[in-house]
């Protein structure tokens, strides 16, 4: 691993684009300002399985983030870099304050079976890359970073594989806060989800204009999105925000 950036920062990200940068699209705004009303409303009574969610998430998030910076730190390409800094930062962030919120410490969730990081207070460039609390986000870690090294176009195939994983579980994840009547975890959910499927079209068109002509597609049924499925917003598209 040859650089790194971290993962949580301070409360004025929730504006800005991440590592404390103020510029963003008014959409990121309009969406933020919906993840800052979920964190600020009451308390949901959340089942264990609700609770795991928000391991579950953390860590997909962290892994979403390292993978991105270490691809760019191989292959040099903008696109990993604005798509880790501008958004997995801040949805690692909106997930962590989650966990604040409710005041959880790794004792309460259930799902967390490698030895526990204890990241819910720290900041950014204190988390270790690279390293989880959850043995399958570690393994997916290990199988995409030994991918992505091989070339550029596995790099961003690499990357439409991290946000349909991410989508997929998700969309599980969703249904299990609406079982348990928490909106604030839905709400923060489809926040990430819309940034997935942002980055998706973002690595789609990156590997169009490396000569894939079928994009995503090129990796399998499995990988392969329509615009109906996957839903991009004006400033996410080909862009990687949100």
């Amino acid at each position: 691993m040859k650089r790194y950036i971290g993962l949580v920062a301070i409360a004025a990200l929730f504006v800005g684009c991440g590592g404390g940068s103020t510029s963003s699209t008014s959409g990121s705004n309009a969406n933020y300002t919906s993840v800052q009303s979920a964190l600020d409303a009451p308390k949901s009574n959340l089942t264990q399985e609700a609770k795991d969610t928000l391991s579950f998430m953390g860590n997909e998030e962290r892994l979403a983030y390292d993978v991105y910076l270490e691809l760019y730190s191989k292959w040099g390409s903008k696109q990993f870099y604005n798509i880790a800094t501008k958004s997995e930062y801040k949805h690692i962030k909106a997930v962590q304050d989650l966990v604040k919120k409710y005041g959880f410490t790794d004792n309460d969730f259930s799902n967390v079976d490698l030895n526990p990081l204890g990241l819910r207070d720290k900041n950014i460039e204190s988390m270790p890359k690279g390293n989880y609390d959850i043995s399958h986000i570690q393994d997916l870690y290990n199988s995409l970073i030994a991918k992505g090294e091989q070339s550029k176009v596995d790099a961003l195939q690499v990357g439409c594989m991290v946000e349909v994983v991410d989508v997929n579980d998700l969309n599980e994840k969703i249904d299990i806060a609406k079982a348990s009547n928490a909106s604030d975890l839905v709400t923060v959910f489809e926040f990430l989800r819309q940034g997935s499927y942002n980055h998706y079209w973002a690595f789609d068109k990156g590997l169009k204009n490396e000569g894939i002509s079928d994009g995503c597609c090129s990796l399998g049924s499995e990988y392969c999105k329509t615009p109906e499925e996957y839903p991009s917003n004006k400033g996410g598209n080909g862009k990687g925000k949100n």
